[in-house]
Formats: structure tokens, sequence, C-alpha cells
């Protein structure tokens, strides 16, 4: 191989916490799809029901009784249709995470399109209901969009044709 075509891997602990994000994060949501499509033919709301005693919460409270009159609404078409949107989206999780893995550029420009996707939605979740999770996620996706584009030329690899 000519100089010009080897690549070496370089040390990127950055990356590899991104890494562990994107595959955490796929594995939950693949796990997700998989507890939706098993409760969707159940009876959702006995579910939630149970749910609630389980984790010893007070389902009188607004925030349940809300939710409980939501999940009431869920038909078991809607419930697959989430189950399959879920499953689709972990699966762009994961794959991104892999070749991330393999340090191939088009992993690093989908994991910077993804982050780059969700800020204005975070931005906007902040302007209706400001959360400290949601000031978590926005800060984590503009510093992956940041690191990932400042050190695309380092972390991968690139085909000259």
């Amino acid at each position: 191989m000519s100089a010009d075509t080897t690549f070496v891997t370089k040390r990127a602990p950055t990356l590899w916490v991104i890494i562990a994000i994107k595959l955490v994060k796929g594995l939950l949501f693949a796990a997700l799809a998989i507890v939706a499509y098993a409760l969707s033919d159940n009876d959702l709301p006995e579910e939630f029901r149970n749910v609630l005693h389980w984790l010893r919460l007070n389902p009188e409270k607004k925030f349940w009784s809300d939710l409980a009159l939501q999940v009431g609404k869920m038909t078991e078409a809607r419930v697959l249709w989430v189950a399959v949107g879920t499953l689709i989206y972990s699966l762009f999780s994961l794959v991104e995470g892999v070749g991330l893995i393999f340090r191939v550029s088009w992993a690093g420009w989908l994991a910077i399109g993804e982050s780059v996707f969700f800020i204005p939605i975070e931005i906007f979740e902040l302007t209706q209901r400001p959360s400290k999770v949601v000031w978590v996620v926005l800060a984590l996706n503009i510093f992956i969009v940041w690191y990932l584009f400042q050190n695309r030329h380092r972390l991968f690899r690139h085909h000259l044709h």
C-alpha cells in the first residue's frame, strides 16, 4: 500500500465514548421496540396500572393520570407502528456505532447528521418545558457534532478515488 492509502488508527478515547453511547442507545431502543411489540395486544391501561403499582407510584397524581389517558387511547395498530419505528431507529443507532468502530467516514457523517437533526428539536423542547435532561442531551449532541466534525480527518478512513 502506498502512503496515500494507508490508515493509521489513532487513539481516540472520546470516539469510544461516542461509540458506547450509540450502541447503548441502539440496544435500549431495540429492547423498547420488543417490549412494545410484546405488549401490543395486551390491555395497555391495565399493564400501565400494574407498572405504576410495581414501581410504587401514586396513579392519582396528575402526571400519571394524564399519561394513563394517553395510554388508553393507544390502539394495537398504533403500538405496532411505534414498535416498528423504534426498531428502525435502534438499527440506525447500532449501524452508526458499528460504523464508528470501523472508523468509516460515512458513519461519522451519519452520527453528525443525526445529532444535528435533534438539536433544533431539543431547543424547541427547552423553550416549551425547560428540563435538565434536555439540557444534557442538547449539550451532548452539540459536543458530538463538534468533536466528530473537528476530528473527522484524523479519526476516519477516507477513500481516495
